[in-house]
């Protein structure tokens, strides 16, 4: 299992010649693109992490993708990791041709991406109560780089034994413990 992780900092030239080599043989398999994503935080708001896991066809060894936030909202989290996820799959240039598959244990983003978002819009990102669209600037983002590549969407039950959701939890919980460790400094 290979991961990239945004709060690496020092990596030798050697280490990233491997995981090049490694990514450009590991994309060379996909036929579809199959990502697990999941965020969330220490309190609510307070310090968080998100991650994501991409794998071809669902296998489990994954390509990881994780980050923290001092102080954010697990919706933020769950808002961020899906970005992120998506952000990286335009990038390999093979979203165009492959299905992107998310599967997000978050109904506030399926549902948010799928279906709020086009009565947001069309409110002026006003909620149907009529308030401000919380997270404007994140759903925006969203739909702007999923609007780049063919996605279906699909929610997974969390904590339920699905392997990549499990890798993504654990390493939210590993990222929001980085933030944690921050928060003290």
């Amino acid at each position: 299992m290979r991961g990239i992780s945004s709060s690496s900092v020092f990596r030798s030239r050697c280490e990233v010649i491997l995981d090049v080599m490694f990514l450009v043989d590991y994309h060379r398999r996909m036929k579809e693109l199959v990502i697990y994503t999941d965020g969330g935080c220490s309190g609510n708001p307070g310090p968080g992490g998100w991650a994501y896991a991409l794998a071809p066809e669902g296998r489990e060894d994954a390509v990881t993708g994780s980050g923290h936030d001092r102080y954010t909202t697990n919706n933020k989290m769950e808002l961020t990791a899906v970005i992120e996820a998506l952000t990286y799959a335009a990038s390999l240039g093979q979203g165009a041709v492959l299905p992107v598959h998310i599967h997000t244990d978050s109904q506030y983003v399926k549902n948010g991406i799928t279906t709020w978002i086009f009565g947001w819009m069309r409110n002026g990102w006003q909620t149907s109560a009529k308030k401000p669209v919380k997270n404007r600037e994140l759903w925006i983002e969203l739909k702007r780089v999923s609007d780049t590549l063919p996605v279906q969407w699909h929610w997974v039950k969390g904590h339920s034994g699905v392997a990549l959701n499990e890798l993504c939890d654990a390493l939210v919980r590993e990222q929001t413990q980085i933030a944690q460790q921050l928060v003290k400094m």
